[in-house]
């Protein structure tokens, strides 16, 4: 029996020493499962050169290609207005007649005085031809002919001044008859009929602006213009069949029928901003832009041949502005990237730095990952990726 007792515990103990052992191994193989289990899946995009439009969104202003005040050129009370406010004038159009009364009374005494001129030069020179024929016989002395020959000068000099001030009387009385220096459209008059007006007023009578074509003046930052032409000079962007394009943004978001060109050689850089002054010209047939009105020029910049884009939910910026990038290596595991995205077109990025074509860039599960962990990556095209995130109201650089 005593046996029997001591034999029983130590059954007993080898027993539960092998269940320990039991649920050890099963506790390490399930640590192990459960560690495969726990590796997250991301989606990824991998990130593919494609040809891209590179353009820029720039805000200006439109203003007539031409602008003519018109001012009175002689003093003198309104008699009439001859056009309609806000209709098309021709140049040369009559716009408004000045009192003329006075001026033809000038006229009318600078032709007198023009032809008493000629008379008086006319006997004068009949006077020299006498004296001349005379002074051989001395009937007629030296003294006299000399005295008749400055009168014939003096006097075909009179009818030169006569003539002149005829002329100015002629210009003046022209004057009374205000017309349109330009074709175009004309604002509202400053002045009715009775009014009375005078060469140094300081107001204008009306202004007449040319519509068609139209210009917009946008501004650009002078670093922004200098790395366009930088681009343009080393072949990473071309220009679209040599040309400049510019195309217009109205107030309301569309987008305007006709397209534009850029003149460089109207740019300025602006001493206290910093900031470039850019002139487009745009047809206007149809007279929908005005001056003044507030649009967006989109700057097609050229065509990127090796652009890379990744959707704007796989780009994260820092409070510092510095865009950073979670890209899967070969090896499943994560690494942060920091990359250069300078510009947003449409709902992606364009990197300019950082990444490089085959990257596969984590655009959804950022939250579960960190630099190191191994994730389970699934490929996703960028399509897919739109419904995670709101679009921006501007699909390009502004």
């Amino acid at each position: 029996m005593i046996k029997n007792r001591g034999i029983l515990p130590l059954a007993a103990v080898l027993m539960l020493s092998g269940s320990f052992v039991l649920v050890g191994c099963d506790n390490k193989d399930a640590k192990q499962a459960g560690n495969q289990q726990q590796a997250p899946e991301v989606n990824v995009v991998t990130v593919k050169k494609q040809t891209l439009n590179v353009t820029t969104d720039l805000p200006g202003r439109t203003a007539a290609f031409r602008v003519a005040e018109v001012r009175p050129q002689v003093a003198g009370i309104i008699l009439k207005r001859n056009f309609v406010e806000g209709s098309d004038v021709q140049a040369g159009m009559s716009l408004y007649q000045i009192d003329p009364a006075t001026y033809q009374a000038s006229y009318d005494n600078a032709n007198g005085a023009l032809a008493q001129a000629v008379a008086n030069a006319g006997i004068a020179k009949v006077t020299v031809d006498r004296y001349k024929k005379l002074l051989p016989t001395n009937f007629v002395s030296k003294q006299d002919y000399d005295t008749a020959v400055a009168t014939m000068r003096q006097d075909d000099a009179a009818v030169v001044a006569a003539k002149a001030t005829l002329e100015s009387a002629r210009i003046n009385l022209a004057y009374t008859r205000v017309t349109s220096p330009i074709s175009g459209r004309i604002g509202k008059s400053a002045y009715t009929e009775g009014a009375l007006v005078t060469t140094e007023q300081t107001t204008a009578m009306a202004t007449v602006q040319q519509l068609d074509p139209m210009y917009v003046d946008v501004t650009q930052s002078s670093n922004d213009f200098l790395r366009l032409r930088q681009e343009l000079a080393n072949g990473t962007l071309r220009q679209q069949n040599g040309k400049a394009t510019v195309r217009l943004l109205m107030e309301d978001g569309s987008l305007y029928a006709q397209s534009g060109t850029l003149e460089f050689s109207d740019v300025t850089v602006d001493e206290t901003t910093g900031s470039i002054t850019l002139r487009a010209i745009f047809p206007n047939p149809q007279h929908s832009l005005l001056p003044g009105m507030f649009v967006r020029a989109r700057l097609d910049e050229g065509v990127n041949d090796g652009a890379l884009l990744v959707p704007q939910q796989g780009i994260t910026h820092d409070p510092r502005g510095n865009a950073t990038a979670m890209v899967v290596g070969p090896d499943n595991k994560v690494a942060l990237r920091q990359i250069t995205a300078p510009q947003a077109i449409g709902d992606q990025w364009l990197v300019t730095a950082g990444l490089q074509e085959g990257d596969r860039v984590i655009v959804t599960g950022l939250q579960k990952v960190r630099p190191g962990a191994q994730v389970t990556a699934k490929e996703v095209a960028p399509d897919e990726t739109k419904s995670e995130q709101p679009q921006p109201d501007n699909a390009s650089k502004s």
